[in-house]
This record gives C-alpha cells, structure tokens and sequence, in this order.
C-alpha cells in the first residue's frame, strides 16, 4: 500500500452533500452478487491495540463458518503500526490462511492511519468488487474532514464501512460514526472483557459480505444484542 500523493481536500463537507451521497448510497444494491464475498479486515496494530488483536485471531474463524453456506467469503488482512507502515495481505479463503497472517504481526506503537486503510479499500474495489470493510480501532489522530472524503467515495461505490470501537475516545467515535454513515455501514463499541461481542459483529460482517442485507438481518435476528444494533443502523441509514 502506498500514500496517495495528492491530499484530499480538507474542508468541511457541506450538509446537503453528505444527504446527496446518502441518497445514492441508497439506490445501491448491497452484499456479495451470486460469488463469493470479499471483506477488507482492518485493524489497528498500534502498541494500544495487543489484547484486542489476539482476540480477534482467536474468534476470526467464525467469519468463516458462518458464510459456508451463503456461499463463501475471501478476506484481505489490512493493519498499520509504527512508523508509517500500514500493509495488506494477499486475498485469503480459509481460516488457517487468515489465523497464520495474523499470526506474523507484532503490534508497535504509532499513530493511525485510517486514511491509508479508506484509500485502499477503495482501490481494491475498482480492481473487484468489495463487499465491505471492517474495522477495529480505539482512536482516531487524523483530519476527519480528509477521512470523510474517502468514505464518500467508498459509500458512491456501494462499499459499507462497519466500524467497531473499543473504548471512550471522542475523536473515535465521532469520525467512526460519520465514515458509518457517508458509507451506508454501521459503527458499533464494543468491551473488550467480552470477546462475544466481537465474535458476534465480526460474523455479523461476514454474513453481510457473503449474503447481503437479508442474510445480515437473519442473522441479527438470531443473535440479538449488539449485533441487532449494527442490523438497525443499516436499516435506518
């Protein structure tokens, strides 16, 4: 992955355009089309980030289970730590696939790079189809206008962000919240001291890929709680 040479234009964006990219996002047909679905899987590899991330390569095995018979689901790994380093794996479909890259990441401390995730996720999707991006974070250091303008994009294209947040940083939930929304996805916080929660919305994710809006809503109504949250923000957005 690299940086994008030319900056986003860093001015608020007005009311009105926001409500024209969520009129077009909604005309947009949702989930997998018949294939497989491909989900970018992000996350903050930041030194913050360690327990969250072992976690999430214990449970990431339902993300799979959970899509066999809708069809199947190829994840792409995408993390960043340190000092400006943010990479991408090569499109995985298995879990053993998924577990072993995790397996080879050290978390390190830096600052985030949300921008960088946004931004090749949209590439990605003008080379195939994406079906969503998830991503787990607990912070957010980065211009929220420049990051607004990606997930415009990604939202013009049909490419859902669900966002999940750890924690209680305002920055984060704020910018988590409006990527959500210019993207036509869904933001949801979750405690860390509950691993089903993750394994829960993680799946949830998955679902959507694999199967689109109505396999996302059986599969809300099934499991309830956090996941029937992430199910009525996309019906009301």
């Amino acid at each position: 992955m690299t940086r994008k040479d030319d900056p986003l234009p860093t001015t608020s964006v007005p009311p009105s355009a926001v409500d024209e990219f969520l009129r077009q996002v909604a005309a947009m047909p949702a989930g997998a089309d018949g294939g497989r679905g491909r989900l970018v899987f992000a996350m903050d590899a930041t030194a913050s980030r360690e327990r969250t991330w072992r976690e999430a390569s214990r449970i990431q095995e339902d993300m799979f289970l959970e899509t066999a018979r809708l069809g199947g689901l190829d994840v792409q790994l995408v993390y960043y730590r340190g000092f400006s380093e943010c990479k991408a794996s090569r499109w995985l479909s298995d879990t053993d696939s998924l577990l072993a890259a995790m397996r080879k990441v050290d978390c390190a401390g830096g600052q985030t790079q949300i921008a960088r995730v946004l931004r090749h996720t949209l590439k990605a999707t003008g080379k195939h189809r994406v079906n969503a991006l998830v991503f787990v974070g607990d912070c957010m250091e980065e211009n929220v206008d420049e990051l607004c303008a990606v997930a415009g994009e990604l939202g013009l294209l049909g490419v859902p962000a669900f966002l999940f947040r750890e924690g209680d940083d305002a920055a984060a939930a704020g910018a988590f919240a409006q990527i959500a929304r210019l993207t036509g996805g869904a933001c949801c916080r979750f405690d860390a001291s509950s691993p089903q929660q993750l394994k829960a919305l993680l799946g949830a994710v998955a679902v959507y890929a694999a199967g689109g809006r109505k396999a996302l809503a059986d599969y809300g109504r099934r499991h309830g709680g956090v996941v029937l949250q992430l199910t009525n923000q996309m019906k009301s957005g």
